[in-house]
């Protein structure tokens, strides 16, 4: 199929470069001349593994970049939108930049095109980009609109997008749908079909009910804590009940990134807008913001006063795999330690380029060592997988105290005590030896 993607960010490129890389013939497009410029080169603007790959695997046969947006809808038969909708100041959705696309495909659509909604946007949103269509496109010129939200995860979006669970299209007509749906037949996944507004609504649903699982959880690690259990068994036994599994299970500092913080906040405006108040989700979002407060707690319970004290920090993004800062623990985490006077050391594998326009008052090093040389305590707030295999009889030998707070409950509790540690982590209590 000929596709334009319109919007070159996490979604758009991985979305773009996945289906040219199914054998489509795909134009992504953005306004960012720039990025146009270094995507033409092979040259990917974000961290996703696997991605620059599939680009350059694919540039100048199936894959092209551009910014011009009438050519790319011209020649194309189907166009997705997939530019951002930020968060307002009340946490609503901004939906200026997909009206502003709508508005650029009326004014270049030529003949019949199936648009479709990639961007995460409000309940209602297909019908808005409809009525744009019709008031500023041609009136001979026929077309429909499809909602098919994306499911993709920062660090293994690639892998989601050619191997996801499922795939949900929303239209008013069937036949558009089935249309998209041939698109992914290659990938031989599940494919629900519904209307438009039941579609917008599975995104939003989807990514609340993960954080509140996420907020549940870390609200047991709290009281695990206090109690003196480890929740890491709790969760493990809980997980073991098929009704509960053990997704999004992890007890730590909490949900970040793009998705789970901007779509419950726009879930909770969208229900006040309709006349509903959400009970639950409100308090999903006070929990998820209170974990980095128990974390600066339990770091100044273990060390003592910071300030004046050298702490080596593991991990800036907001997870691994990425080099995304957006809603990271550490964006919070960082300022709140250097204002009680602490020496920050950082070390990330891949978020330092970002993090230097983000933190201007700490020391970013080469390797994790180099971090906690000389250090009072290492603090982990992301679970890279090279932390797994640190040396740690070199570690205690270059910091000046063995203290680890582990955001992310990486370690065993047991072994670090064996290996001289003072360790906390988030939940683990007192645990016992067995």
């Amino acid at each position: 199929m000929k596709i334009a993607v319109v919007g070159t960010g996490y979604v758009g490129l991985v979305t773009g470069s996945c289906f040219a890389d199914l054998g489509n013939q795909v134009t992504c497009v953005d306004v960012d001349r720039r990025k146009i410029a270094e995507l033409k080169r092979g040259i990917c603007p974000i961290f996703e593994p696997g991605l620059e790959e599939i680009i350059r695997r694919n540039r100048n046969q199936r894959l092209f970049f551009t910014t011009d947006l009438a050519k790319a809808v011209q020649n194309s038969d189907l166009v997705f939108i997939a530019v951002s909708t930020p968060p307002g100041k009340k946490g609503e959705v901004d939906i200026t930049n997909v009206k502003a696309v709508a508005r650029g495909i009326a004014k270049s659509i030529n003949r019949y095109k199936i648009i479709i909604n990639k961007s995460t946007v409000p309940i209602g949103m297909g019908d808005i980009v409809t009525q744009i269509i019709i008031k500023h496109g041609p009136k001979d010129v026929s077309f429909d609109v499809v909602s098919n939200p994306e499911f993709l995860r920062e660090g293994s979006a690639v892998a989601d997008l050619l191997r996801p669970e499922r795939v949900v299209i929303g239209a008013t007509r069937r036949n558009a749908a089935q249309k998209v749906a041939e698109l992914y037949k290659p990938l031989r996944s599940p494919v629900l079909i519904t209307d438009l507004k039941s579609a917008e609504m599975i995104k939003y649903a989807s990514n609340a009910f993960l954080a509140t699982k996420i907020s549940f959880i870390n609200e047991i690690a709290d009281l695990c804590d206090k109690v003196g259990a480890d929740v890491l068994q709790v969760t493990k036994g809980m997980s073991y009940d098929s009704r509960i599994g053990g997704q999004f299970l992890n007890p730590g500092l909490g949900f970040g990134g793009s998705c789970f913080p901007k779509d419950v906040s726009a879930l909770v405006q969208i229900g006040k807008s309709s006349g509903f108040k959400f009970r639950i989700l409100p308090e999903v979002l006070a929990i998820n913001q209170g974990q980095r407060r128990f974390f600066l707690e339990t770091v100044r319970k273990t060390v003592g006063k910071v300030r004046g004290k050298t702490l080596a920090v593991w991990g800036l993004s907001f997870k691994p795999n990425t080099d995304d800062m957006r809603e990271a623990p550490s964006l919070t985490i960082l300022p709140a330690l250097t204002a009680a006077g602490a020496r920050l050391r950082v070390y990330d594998p891949v978020s330092i380029p970002k993090a230097k326009a983000l933190f201007k008052k700490v020391k970013f090093c080469k390797t994790p060592y180099e971090a906690a040389q000389g250090a009072d305590a290492v603090l982990l707030l992301t679970e890279w997988n090279e932390f797994k295999q640190v040396d740690f009889q070199k570690l205690k030998s270059m910091v000046r105290q063995p203290i680890l707070v582990d955001g992310r409950n990486m370690y065993d509790p047991q072994e670090m005590a064996e290996r001289g540690f003072v360790y906390r982590g988030m939940g683990r209590g007192e645990v016992a030896t067995f």
